[in-house]
């Protein structure tokens, strides 16, 4: 096991040297602050009877290599909706925002949806030595397991739904790199579940990618080895480097 992302103080959440941005590293990663926004949620408003089903992260400003604190009110709680949102804050003002829709768990419908799902034919997790592999011959196609080997927070497990959260984040590099180069970076994602992942391993495969003038959306399904959950959309900007 890897140090953890985040250790717990009195200042908030304080990052190590592992949750520094890949793109700027006086940052911390964005998908890291989706994670924090999951737990929170999760901790404050999670409960057995009601299944996280879509949660939106929008990272709309870097935050800095520094502590950082997070808030959640409730925005509606319904008999069988519930609907929250997270804010992760810093030295510089709000970094990061979620929006969580809850719905109430019960009985299945008898009769089966012609269009489910398929489960992929994806190689078995355990037998590959990488955290993060990608496989498969059409590049249209791309797909990839990930693990995560960090603890989010010194001292906690990941629970089914954070773990999801920070691989959901994962979409936007699979729908939207041109060969070895990623040409986009993220904004937001929606993560859309119909059951919490069970294990240490989430998939995901990319669905199809539009963009035009510097502007991209994605999306990619996303699986457990048990087989499919849900739906992660991505939307980015143009990665434009100077010349």
């Amino acid at each position: 096991m890897r140090p953890a992302y985040f250790t717990p103080t009195d200042e908030g959440f304080v990052p190590g040297e592992t949750a520094r941005s890949w793109w700027v590293p006086g940052m911390i990663h964005g998908r890291l602050l989706g994670g924090l926004l999951a737990r929170e949620l999760e901790m404050a408003y999670g409960d057995p009877g009601f299944q996280f089903s879509r949660v939106t992260v929008d990272m709309f400003r870097n935050a800095p290599f520094e502590p950082v604190q997070v808030s959640s009110v409730v925005v509606r709680d319904g008999r069988r909706i519930r609907v929250t949102e997270a804010t992760v804050t810093s030295s510089v003002g709000a970094v990061a925002r979620a929006s969580a829709v809850q719905l109430r768990r019960g009985q299945q419908p008898p009769s089966p949806v012609p269009t489910r799902t398929p489960a992929w034919d994806a190689p078995d997790p355990d037998t590959m030595r990488r955290s993060v592999t990608e496989f498969g011959d059409d590049p249209s196609r791309r797909r990839m397991w990930v693990q995560e080997k960090s603890p989010l927070v010194d001292g906690e497990t990941l629970s089914p739904f954070v773990r999801v959260v920070l691989a959901a984040d994962m979409a936007s590099p699979l729908a939207h790199r041109s060969h070895d180069e990623l040409e986009f970076i993220n904004a937001d994602y929606t993560l859309v579940l119909g059951r919490d992942p069970v294990g240490v391993h989430i998939g995901l495969e990319s669905g199809g990618h539009a963009s035009d003038d510097g502007v991209a959306v994605g999306h990619c399904t996303m699986h457990d080895t048990e087989g499919p959950i849900g739906y992660s959309m991505a939307v980015a900007v143009a990665n434009v480097r100077a010349v």
